[in-house]
């Protein structure tokens, strides 16, 4: 396990702490300009995290979803969502996760997933495979869609464009289509229990960690139009194997 990695758990840990302190608790809820919400358990835990980072890593870059991007030049930049899944947060459901991922140049290299109601940390290192709860996982070999379970998640996008109709077809073609949304469903494709998940709507804090978990766990992982990351992606197409993804990537494309 790298320093990177190491700093990167004791940072999921603290902000966990911080997290567990005022989940249930009725605290208040601000609106951002994108009617995204955010409350003080979401400032306190980034500023967590950014401290734990810049104590073993001063001259790193940092981009947070609530204190946004500084050191921009720097080599090494840390993409941190502190809290994703607010809104499971506020409702007092528990689908939120810490998620800190690691961008070397333009390269995604470490990603960290904490879930502290689920119990449940996934973790992965370019080279260095994934693992959750700490042992190792693989993807599944799933390559035909009658086969598959699809998880869908933010398809409002889609559901308003031609992309509708590429689901569509793919969802009367699985095994069996769920919902389980945020986090999860790249841990469970991950630990090979789904096979393929599309979603929209999404920012590269949301799934900057999520991408090198499943991509170390043997997957692919690209936007909807099967490009790679990068800062301003906002939609995933991520599957176990490349036969998988290259037939939802067809069927997207109609």
């Amino acid at each position: 396990m790298s320093p990177f990695l190491q700093t990167a758990i004791e940072a999921a840990l603290a902000a966990q702490k911080v997290i567990q302190r005022y989940y249930r608790q009725e605290i208040p809820v601000e609106l951002k300009e994108d009617r995204s919400p955010v409350t003080i358990a979401d400032v306190e835990t980034e500023k967590t995290i950014r401290g734990v980072i810049s104590g073993a890593f001063p001259a790193h870059g940092f981009y947070g979803e609530e204190t946004g991007h500084s050191g921009g030049s720097a080599p090494y930049t840390w993409l941190i969502d502190p809290i994703d899944g607010t809104k499971s947060f506020v409702r007092q459901y528990p689908f939120f996760s810490t998620q800190i991922g690691l961008m070397h140049n333009e390269e995604l290299v470490l990603g960290v997933s904490n879930a502290p109601e689920f119990e449940e940390m996934a973790y992965g290192e370019k080279g260095q495979g994934a693992f959750l709860s700490g042992k190792p996982v693989r993807v599944s070999g799933v390559e035909a869609f009658a086969d598959a379970t699809l998880s869908v998640g933010n398809i409002q996008t889609l559901a308003a464009g031609q992309g509708w109709d590429g689901l569509a077809r793919i969802v009367r073609q699985v095994n069996r289509t769920r919902g389980y949304g945020d986090f999860y469903h790249y841990h469970l494709l991950a630990s090979g229990r789904i096979d393929l998940v599309i979603e929209s709507d999404v920012n590269i804090l949301d799934i900057a960690a999520l991408a090198v978990i499943v991509r170390e766990a043997g997957g692919v992982f690209t936007d909807l139009e099967g490009r790679a990351l990068t800062l301003d992606t906002t939609s995933v197409l991520a599957a176990a194997t490349p036969a998988l993804h290259a037939r939802a990537l067809e069927s997207l494309a109609g």
